[in-house]
Protein backbone atom coordinates (compact mmCIF):
# COMPACT_ATOMS: atom_id res chain seq x y z
CA UNK A 1 0.00 0.00 0.00
CA UNK A 2 1.56 3.25 -0.94
CA UNK A 3 2.44 5.36 1.84
CA UNK A 4 0.45 8.48 1.10
CA UNK A 5 -2.63 5.93 1.22
CA UNK A 6 -1.39 4.56 4.22
CA UNK A 7 -1.23 8.14 5.64
CA UNK A 8 -4.71 9.16 4.68
CA UNK A 9 -6.47 6.37 6.18
CA UNK A 10 -5.04 6.62 9.25
CA UNK A 11 -6.05 10.22 9.44
CA UNK A 12 -9.30 9.48 8.99
CA UNK A 13 -9.17 6.78 11.90
CA UNK A 14 -8.10 9.26 13.72
CA UNK A 15 -10.68 11.61 13.29
CA UNK A 16 -13.56 9.84 12.70
CA UNK A 17 -14.74 9.38 16.50
CA UNK A 18 -14.28 13.08 16.72
CA UNK A 19 -16.66 14.12 13.43
CA UNK A 20 -18.77 11.31 14.39
CA UNK A 21 -19.61 12.44 17.39
CA UNK A 22 -23.41 13.85 18.35
CA UNK A 23 -24.81 15.76 20.44
CA UNK A 24 -25.09 19.50 21.12
CA UNK A 25 -22.47 21.44 23.59
CA UNK A 26 -22.77 23.11 26.43
CA UNK A 27 -20.34 26.47 27.16
CA UNK A 28 -20.07 27.77 30.67
CA UNK A 29 -17.83 30.98 30.66
CA UNK A 30 -16.10 32.83 34.12
CA UNK A 31 -14.69 36.07 34.34
CA UNK A 32 -12.18 36.78 36.80
CA UNK A 33 -12.31 38.29 39.90
CA UNK A 34 -11.57 41.69 41.06
CA UNK A 35 -8.44 42.51 43.12
CA UNK A 36 -8.68 44.01 46.88
CA UNK A 37 -5.95 46.71 46.10
CA UNK A 38 -9.03 48.38 44.19
CA UNK A 39 -11.88 47.82 46.25
CA UNK A 40 -10.81 47.57 49.77
CA UNK A 41 -11.76 51.60 50.26
CA UNK A 42 -15.77 50.70 49.01
CA UNK A 43 -18.29 50.28 50.95
CA UNK A 44 -19.29 47.03 49.33
CA UNK A 45 -16.30 45.34 48.04
CA UNK A 46 -16.53 42.90 45.45
CA UNK A 47 -15.29 39.61 45.24
CA UNK A 48 -14.33 38.96 48.90
CA UNK A 49 -13.38 34.88 48.14
CA UNK A 50 -11.28 34.80 44.79
CA UNK A 51 -13.55 31.73 43.60
CA UNK A 52 -17.42 33.32 43.08
CA UNK A 53 -17.22 32.72 39.34
CA UNK A 54 -15.53 29.35 39.62
CA UNK A 55 -17.46 27.82 42.11
CA UNK A 56 -20.75 28.91 40.46
CA UNK A 57 -19.68 27.42 37.17
CA UNK A 58 -18.72 24.42 38.94
CA UNK A 59 -21.89 24.15 40.13
CA UNK A 60 -23.98 24.39 36.85
CA UNK A 61 -21.39 22.17 34.99
CA UNK A 62 -22.36 19.48 37.79
CA UNK A 63 -26.09 20.21 37.24
CA UNK A 64 -25.58 20.04 33.27
CA UNK A 65 -23.83 16.20 34.10
CA UNK A 66 -26.77 15.31 35.96
CA UNK A 67 -29.31 16.36 33.73
CA UNK A 68 -27.74 15.30 29.76
CA UNK A 69 -25.66 12.73 31.64
CA UNK A 70 -21.55 12.11 32.05
CA UNK A 71 -20.78 11.74 28.25
CA UNK A 72 -22.43 15.58 27.56
CA UNK A 73 -19.89 17.77 25.60
CA UNK A 74 -19.49 20.61 28.38
CA UNK A 75 -16.68 23.46 27.66
CA UNK A 76 -15.37 25.09 30.35
CA UNK A 77 -13.73 28.51 29.11
CA UNK A 78 -12.16 31.08 31.82
CA UNK A 79 -10.39 34.11 31.53
CA UNK A 80 -7.01 33.05 33.15
CA UNK A 81 -5.17 36.93 33.15
CA UNK A 82 -8.00 37.06 36.06
CA UNK A 83 -6.90 34.18 38.21
CA UNK A 84 -3.09 34.71 37.57
CA UNK A 85 -3.36 38.43 38.92
CA UNK A 86 -5.50 37.71 41.96
CA UNK A 87 -2.79 34.56 42.51
CA UNK A 88 0.10 36.75 42.25
CA UNK A 89 -1.02 39.42 44.09
CA UNK A 90 -3.45 38.72 46.22
CA UNK A 91 -4.26 35.02 47.56
CA UNK A 92 -0.74 33.35 46.95
CA UNK A 93 -1.95 30.21 46.25
CA UNK A 94 -2.52 28.13 43.04
CA UNK A 95 -5.65 29.45 41.68
CA UNK A 96 -4.99 27.97 38.38
CA UNK A 97 -4.33 24.51 39.29
CA UNK A 98 -7.79 25.08 41.62
CA UNK A 99 -9.72 25.45 37.86
CA UNK A 100 -7.59 22.76 36.47
CA UNK A 101 -8.56 20.27 38.95
CA UNK A 102 -12.43 20.78 38.40
CA UNK A 103 -11.40 19.57 35.11
CA UNK A 104 -9.70 16.71 35.74
CA UNK A 105 -12.73 15.81 38.08
CA UNK A 106 -15.76 16.04 35.72
CA UNK A 107 -13.70 15.13 32.49
CA UNK A 108 -14.56 18.35 31.03
CA UNK A 109 -13.12 20.78 28.45
CA UNK A 110 -11.29 23.50 30.24
CA UNK A 111 -10.06 26.30 27.83
CA UNK A 112 -8.51 29.64 29.27
CA UNK A 113 -8.60 32.90 27.40
CA UNK A 114 -7.16 36.27 27.79
CA UNK A 115 -8.78 38.46 24.78
CA UNK A 116 -12.19 38.36 23.98
CA UNK A 117 -11.65 37.16 20.17
CA UNK A 118 -10.45 33.81 21.70
CA UNK A 119 -13.75 33.44 23.63
CA UNK A 120 -15.78 34.65 19.97
CA UNK A 121 -13.13 32.10 17.66
CA UNK A 122 -14.62 29.30 20.14
CA UNK A 123 -17.90 30.13 19.50
CA UNK A 124 -17.95 30.10 16.14
CA UNK A 125 -15.04 27.81 15.17
CA UNK A 126 -14.18 25.65 18.04
CA UNK A 127 -15.90 22.37 16.87
CA UNK A 128 -17.56 21.80 13.74
CA UNK A 129 -20.75 24.17 14.13
CA UNK A 130 -22.50 22.25 10.98
CA UNK A 131 -22.74 19.34 13.59
CA UNK A 132 -21.86 20.40 17.16
CA UNK A 133 -24.21 23.34 18.08
CA UNK A 134 -24.05 25.06 20.97
CA UNK A 135 -27.51 24.16 23.38
CA UNK A 136 -25.87 25.98 26.74
CA UNK A 137 -24.46 29.15 27.02
CA UNK A 138 -23.85 30.96 30.50
CA UNK A 139 -21.79 33.42 31.92
CA UNK A 140 -20.60 34.30 35.23
CA UNK A 141 -18.81 37.37 35.85
CA UNK A 142 -18.73 40.98 36.33
CA UNK A 143 -20.80 42.49 33.81
CA UNK A 144 -22.80 46.35 32.86
CA UNK A 145 -25.75 46.60 30.40
CA UNK A 146 -23.68 46.82 27.37
CA UNK A 147 -20.97 44.24 28.41
CA UNK A 148 -19.04 41.33 30.16
CA UNK A 149 -16.56 43.14 31.71
CA UNK A 150 -13.75 39.78 31.95
CA UNK A 151 -11.31 41.91 34.32
CA UNK A 152 -13.31 44.70 35.94
CA UNK A 153 -11.34 45.63 39.13
CA UNK A 154 -8.79 43.55 38.56
CA UNK A 155 -6.01 45.52 36.35
CA UNK A 156 -7.08 49.25 37.08
CA UNK A 157 -9.49 50.28 39.60
CA UNK A 158 -13.15 50.02 38.61
CA UNK A 159 -12.72 49.42 34.74
CA UNK A 160 -11.80 46.99 32.62
CA UNK A 161 -9.81 46.65 29.84
CA UNK A 162 -10.67 43.26 28.35
CA UNK A 163 -14.63 42.93 27.68
CA UNK A 164 -17.62 41.40 25.58
CA UNK A 165 -19.30 44.36 24.48
CA UNK A 166 -23.03 44.09 22.58
CA UNK A 167 -21.31 45.92 19.74
CA UNK A 168 -19.57 42.82 18.81
CA UNK A 169 -21.67 40.53 19.11
CA UNK A 170 -22.17 40.77 15.72
CA UNK A 171 -19.00 39.00 15.63
CA UNK A 172 -21.27 35.90 16.84
CA UNK A 173 -22.02 33.80 13.47
CA UNK A 174 -25.87 33.08 13.66
CA UNK A 175 -26.54 29.39 12.86
CA UNK A 176 -23.89 28.07 15.89
CA UNK A 177 -27.04 27.29 18.15
CA UNK A 178 -29.63 24.78 18.20
CA UNK A 179 -32.95 25.49 17.83
CA UNK A 180 -33.81 26.73 21.58
CA UNK A 181 -30.53 26.89 23.91
CA UNK A 182 -30.56 28.07 27.14
CA UNK A 183 -28.49 30.89 27.41
CA UNK A 184 -28.27 33.07 30.52
CA UNK A 185 -26.45 35.77 31.96
CA UNK A 186 -25.24 35.70 35.55
CA UNK A 187 -23.41 39.09 35.92
CA UNK A 188 -25.27 42.44 37.33
CA UNK A 189 -27.91 44.43 34.44
CA UNK A 190 -27.72 42.19 31.09
CA UNK A 191 -31.32 42.52 30.69
CA UNK A 192 -31.24 46.24 30.30
CA UNK A 193 -29.61 46.35 26.96
CA UNK A 194 -27.03 43.23 26.25
CA UNK A 195 -29.69 40.57 26.37
CA UNK A 196 -32.06 42.52 23.42
CA UNK A 197 -28.80 42.46 21.68
CA UNK A 198 -28.08 38.91 21.63
CA UNK A 199 -31.63 38.13 20.38
CA UNK A 200 -31.55 40.19 17.69
CA UNK A 201 -27.68 39.55 16.26
CA UNK A 202 -27.94 35.73 17.04
CA UNK A 203 -31.94 35.19 17.30
CA UNK A 204 -31.66 33.35 20.40
CA UNK A 205 -33.17 34.85 23.88
CA UNK A 206 -30.68 35.75 26.64
CA UNK A 207 -31.36 35.78 30.20
CA UNK A 208 -30.18 38.76 32.14
CA UNK A 209 -30.67 40.22 35.28
CA UNK A 210 -32.39 44.04 35.27
CA UNK A 211 -30.52 45.37 38.20
CA UNK A 212 -28.00 43.78 39.56
CA UNK A 213 -26.79 39.96 41.07
CA UNK A 214 -25.69 38.77 44.31
CA UNK A 215 -22.63 36.72 44.90
CA UNK A 216 -23.03 37.20 48.09
CA UNK A 217 -25.78 34.66 48.21
CA UNK A 218 -24.12 32.20 46.76
CA UNK A 219 -22.65 29.71 50.19
CA UNK A 220 -26.38 29.57 51.01
CA UNK A 221 -27.91 29.83 47.58
CA UNK A 222 -26.25 26.09 46.37
CA UNK A 223 -23.44 28.46 44.72
CA UNK A 224 -25.97 29.87 42.32
CA UNK A 225 -26.27 33.70 42.15
CA UNK A 226 -29.24 35.71 43.28
CA UNK A 227 -30.84 38.73 42.60
CA UNK A 228 -30.33 41.79 44.63
CA UNK A 229 -33.29 43.59 45.95
CA UNK A 230 -35.62 45.25 43.33
CA UNK A 231 -33.59 43.46 40.65
CA UNK A 232 -35.62 40.95 38.11
CA UNK A 233 -34.99 38.29 35.71
CA UNK A 234 -35.53 39.96 32.36
CA UNK A 235 -34.37 39.22 28.58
Amino acid sequence: MPSLLRALILLIVLTAPALAASGPEYIIVSGGPSLHEWEKYKGAPHDKWWGNFVRSARVRIQQLLKEHGADARITWLVYKPGYSRRAERQDHADLIGHIVSVRDKYGINLIFFDKTDQLINYLNRGLPRNQVKIANFEFFGHSNRACFMFDYSNEIDSASKVWLHQDDLKKIHRGIFTQRPFTKSWGCHTGESMSGQWRSVTGKKMIGAVGKTDYSQCPTNGWIPGLSPGARWGG
